[in-house]
């Protein structure tokens, strides 16, 4: 199977977008694997006082995401984003020349305001850029190319990095750099009508008080929040912790175990596309929460194996979620746009994106009182059972959910197959020439 056939034709307006989305991942990457050690060791801002500053970005995302709907709703989802991202590269200037945790606090508020504001106007835009049989592509497409601007970014910060400030102010102003380029990009990005897609007009009115009245958003909310406090928050606070302690990994190990992470998730993604065509969504929501639970059950082996077993087990223990991560993707982001009304999608997409930020909240928070506790083990197996809940409720959405939106469509794969064909009958049309 070749790469091409595996890589989904998206028009060239949607590509323009993702790789903006992919340049603003690197410059994320540049940045806030290093956070932490920026504000305490360069600054010399007490870790009592820096822990919380990061916490405002994720805190942050409560006002900036249902304002980034909004906004998206009222102005369209294009000038939506870019506002958002201008305000997230004057965050990142303005970490670049902090010098008080009083100062950090407030470049973390611009910050994480921006970042938090263009998500669900990104969300919504791409949404509208492909036809609706196009959107678990272009959301799978989208999580690989973010994951590998994050990594790359985070590659090219570990070379350049040094104790000094400037070396730092550097990887700052290049991350903001990131955010007006990928401004740029989507202002800039060729428009043109979508087949089967109408576009929000701006300035239709509407709050989120409507959206309550869809129970069925609701549902899956919860379940988000759920999946990324069960799963995604403990794979960036509880995981890397527990691994080092409790497994005695060492730095380099566990930075392999995430190269595992990361690898798979680039390469499974498309193979995962494929696999989905033509199969309920909802399903792969409910796979993908159980091997992010099998994944945290594998922890728990590796750290009792210990050695070179307790290694290779956090390493599949992190190709597990990676798979979990690469089935979540194309389905729930898709499920969503697929039930937003078009004059609501950007709310819709604001509440959704709120669901990941109460997620990112709770989870490290949870993970904290457990771990100090030493409850890691304890921590683990509970998350790994919350996940499987998570899969038998996403399997009961499937009763609620018309086809047309649960379906993964299989229109490019006909595409390939009618290609294929042709080519065929080209073939023997020479032969018989000849």
């Amino acid at each position: 199977m070749s790469l091409r056939r595996m890589v989904p034709g998206l028009p060239r307006q949607a590509w323009w977008i993702l790789t903006g989305d992919a340049v603003s991942a690197f410059g994320s990457g540049l940045t806030l694997p290093f956070f932490l050690v920026y504000l305490h060791n360069v600054r010399g801002i007490e870790l009592g006082l820096a822990g919380p500053i990061l916490s405002v970005i994720a805190v942050a995302g409560l006002v900036g995401n249902p304002l980034g709907g909004l906004l998206t709703d009222r102005i369209g989802p294009r000038q939506a984003a870019v506002a958002g991202l201008v305000v997230a590269a004057a965050g990142t200037v303005g970490m670049a020349g902090v010098r008080s945790a009083w100062q950090g606090l407030v470049a973390a508020v611009v910050y994480g305001l921006g970042v938090a504001v263009t998500l669900p106007s990104f969300q919504a835009l791409i949404g509208i850029c492909v036809p609706r049989e196009r959107r678990s592509q272009i959301f799978a497409v989208q999580y690989v190319m973010m994951n590998a601007g994050f990594s790359a970014g985070g590659l090219l910060a570990a070379v350049l990095v040094s104790a000094s400030a400037r070396s730092f102010v550097t990887l700052y102003l290049l991350d903001a750099a990131t955010f007006l380029a990928f401004a740029a990009l989507i202002a800039r990005s060729p428009g043109g009508r979508v087949p089967g897609v109408r576009s929000p007009a701006p300035g239709e009115r509407g709050g989120y008080r409507e959206l309550l009245s869809d129970r069925l958003l609701l549902r899956i909310c919860v379940l988000v929040v759920a999946v990324f406090s069960c799963g995604y928050a403990q794979y960036y606070s509880a995981y890397p912790v527990y691994a080092m302690e409790e497994g005695r990994l060492d730095a380099a190990a566990l930075r392999l175990t995430f190269l595992a992470n990361t690898g798979t998730v680039i390469v499974a993604q498309f193979l995962v596309l494929r696999l989905l065509r033509s199969r309920r969504r909802t399903r792969a929501f409910a796979l993908s929460a159980v091997l992010m639970a099998a994944a945290w059950t594998a922890v728990l082996w590796a750290a009792a194996a210990g050695g070179a077993a307790g290694m290779a087990g956090f390493a599949i223990a992190m190709a597990l979620f990676a798979v979990g991560e690469t089935l979540m993707a194309p389905t729930v982001p898709a499920i969503v746009n697929d039930l937003a009304p078009d004059a609501a999608r950007g709310r819709y997409n604001g509440v959704y994106s709120l669901a990941t930020t109460l997620g990112s909240i709770a989870g490290p928070a949870v993970a904290g009182i457990a771990l100090s506790a030493g409850l890691g083990a304890a921590l683990f197996a509970a998350m790994a059972l919350a996940l499987g809940l998570v899969a038998v409720q996403a399997l009961r959405l499937e009763r609620h959910l018309p086809d047309a939106v649960n379906l993964v469509a299989a229109d490019d794969r006909a595409a390939g197959e009618r290609h294929e064909a042709g080519a065929g009958k080209r073939e023997k049309a020479g032969a018989g020439n000849e």
